[in-house]
């Protein structure tokens, strides 16, 4: 319990910076590569658990939370996947691991240092660049990293089945818009959000139980803070309804660039 409430005092550094500060996240690196079998992802995914429960908490999805987010990629059989949060790597393997052959995810992480983690993580797994992508930027980097899914993943008008959401709170619904004004949705498409509660999202929550039975219908999974049972925790889990040409699609206001 006291590495997790030091844990919750880091936060702050956290937002600003997308790592911990104690070096945790290059040793998972060391430590995936030294413990886990080469070109076995379930192997890959299970050390990385053992290391957040045994040796330094981990911010990403988790265990118990990780099985929401595989059980919303088999609903969704999706072909094109976007992750905004890669942090180092851990939801993007869930998700590989279940999204059906031939589908594609782009993950966007702000801090290099993260991405460079993911990327050398995924590759120890067997995960190639045709299967899991990582982008260092943000959705809101003027355009760039946009511009960049756009010209080299294939990203346009109604060709996103699944979302993942699991970065920088402040961020969640700025970003769902810049994706509802670039209509990359489609009904039926699945946006799945973490850490509702912890460190929370209100603005985010507000916008989709505004947008219940209009443009969303969604569901709320109760469940835990990653690697911890004692700070409870909520996942959003949202089925967009509307069609890919159906105005503003839902967003209040233009997105921001």
């Amino acid at each position: 319990m006291a590495r997790r409430l030091r844990m919750l005092m880091r936060m702050g550094n956290l937002t600003r910076t997308g790592q911990v500060g104690d070096g945790r996240e290059e040793a998972l690196v060391e430590h995936v590569l030294e413990h886990a079998a080469p070109g076995d992802l379930d192997d890959v995914i299970r050390v990385i658990d053992e290391y957040a429960y045994r040796q330094a908490t981990l911010i990403n999805v988790g265990d118990e939370k990780g099985l929401l987010l595989d059980a919303a990629v088999r609903r969704a059989q999706p072909g094109l996947l976007l992750e905004l949060g890669t942090y180092c790597g851990y939801g993007a393997l869930r998700m590989a691991r279940v999204m059906p052959p031939g589908a594609r995810l782009c993950s966007i992480e702000f801090n290099a240092a993260n991405a460079s983690v993911a990327r050398r993580i995924w590759d120890h797994a067997g995960l190639g660049e045709e299967r899991v992508a990582v982008l260092h930027g943000t959705l809101g980097d003027g355009g760039a990293t946009i511009g960049r899914l756009t010209g080299r993943y294939g990203f346009g008008p109604g060709r996103v089945d699944f979302v993942f959401v699991d970065h920088v709170s402040d961020a969640y619904l700025p970003d769902l818009r810049r994706i509802l004004d670039r209509r990359w949705l489609h009904p039926g498409s699945i946006v799945l959000a973490d850490n509702m509660k912890v460190p929370g999202a209100p603005r985010y929550r507000e916008y989709l139980r505004d947008a219940e039975g209009k443009e969303w219908r969604t569901r709320e999974h109760r469940t835990h803070v990653e690697y911890q049972s004692w700070v409870r925790d909520l996942v959003l889990e949202s089925e967009y309804l509307r069609s890919p040409d159906a105005g503003d699609q839902g967003a209040t206001g233009a997105a921001p660039a």
